[in-house]
């Protein structure tokens, strides 16, 4: 089969490699899928940099987690009835080597979700890292109907999606953006109220906004640098999600502050979410699919012979929605 992979760290254009290798098969209770997408996440190109320092220990690596595909074979263990079912998959390249950036991927079961009929290949690819991080952030503390939510980053990958499950919950969500663009991006995903981070009067304009009331609820794309503002808007005993901190990469908390305010912080990475907590983004997920609930914002295809490319539009930033390799 045709794949992508890398056998040491480094720049994408010089590391990331394309060629044959042998076709994998199902063992008991995986999948075989021939995949048609595999969906690009800044974690994955983390890696491929040496997040993990011990990733190329046991050989090369088939980059991505996210994708879209159809099943062809399936392990013993598993109904053969899901031999042609269209799926999305998830945590494809995660404790194991070979991801999504190939013709085939063998993975469990339980990781191939079945793709509604109405979502294409390239739309499947955005539904693990972006939807389901987006889902815990705004779920893991409890219902969010009738609270103030600030999502930080709202145009992002994540905060697209995000603010499309705090709406449909029935929360008031106050976005961020730093342009008219980003603005416009926000609201189209329903936020109610859209403010400039960068501006020095956000506080005010988010007070402005609540008519006083601090938040409940914070989603955060950059926890380090926003922490200030942040403490100055979420009430006492609100809840801060955060799944990124790029800018300040260790950050320094004001525990007594914090503690005083009996606030819950809470660390999200789908990897390490409990399978609970990823059983009810997906039957989530299914529905709103099938239901057209979810809008889904594309921002550039790559064929698989492009990855290198796909791989440094995400570290260049400066777009919005998700970038999806078509592996043809």
């Amino acid at each position: 089969m045709k794949a992508a992979w890398f056998n040491q760290f480094g720049p994408a254009s010089e590391v990331l490699q394309i060629g044959e290798i042998d076709t994998p098969v199902p063992a008991p209770g995986e999948v075989l899928i021939r995949m048609h997408t595999s969906g690009v996440n800044p974690s994955d190109t983390k890696k491929r940099l040496a997040s993990f320092p011990d990733l190329l220990d046991h050989g090369a690596v088939i980059p991505n987690s996210d994708g879209a595909g159809i099943i062809e074979a399936v392990g013993a263990g598993v109904p053969h009835s899901r031999i042609g079912e269209r799926v999305w998959v998830y945590q494809a390249q995660y404790g194991r080597l070979h991801g999504t950036a190939a013709e085939y991927v063998s993975i469990d079961s339980n990781r191939a979700v079945t793709l509604p009929d109405n979502t294409s290949f390239v739309e499947g690819a955005c539904m693990g890292i972006p939807a389901m991080t987006a889902h815990r952030c705004v779920f893991a503390d409890g219902p969010v109907e009738g609270q103030w939510l600030l999502i930080t980053g709202g145009a992002g990958r994540v905060g697209h999606y995000a603010i499309q499950w705090a709406k449909l919950s029935g929360a008031t969500v106050i976005a961020t953006a730093s342009n008219e663009e980003a603005r416009k991006h926000c609201f189209e995903a329903g936020a109610d109220y859209v403010v400039n981070h960068r501006s020095e009067g956000m506080v005010d304009e988010v007070m402005e906004v609540t008519g006083g009331v601090k938040v409940d609820r914070v989603i955060d794309v950059e926890f380090g640098a926003n922490l200030p503002k942040v403490l100055q808007l979420i009430r006492i005993g609100g809840v801060i999600a955060t799944y990124s901190s790029t800018v300040v990469t260790e950050p320094c908390l004001p525990f007594k502050e914090m503690m005083f305010m009996d606030l819950t912080l809470r660390l999200v990475i789908v990897y390490a979410m409990p399978e609970t907590a990823k059983r009810e983004a997906i039957e989530d997920i299914t529905t709103a699919l099938e239901n057209k609930w979810l809008q889904h914002r594309i921002a550039e295809t790559y064929p698989l012979d492009q990855i290198a490319e796909a791989n440094q539009k995400i570290e260049d930033g400066g777009f919005y929605g998700c970038v999806v390799v078509e592996i043809g």
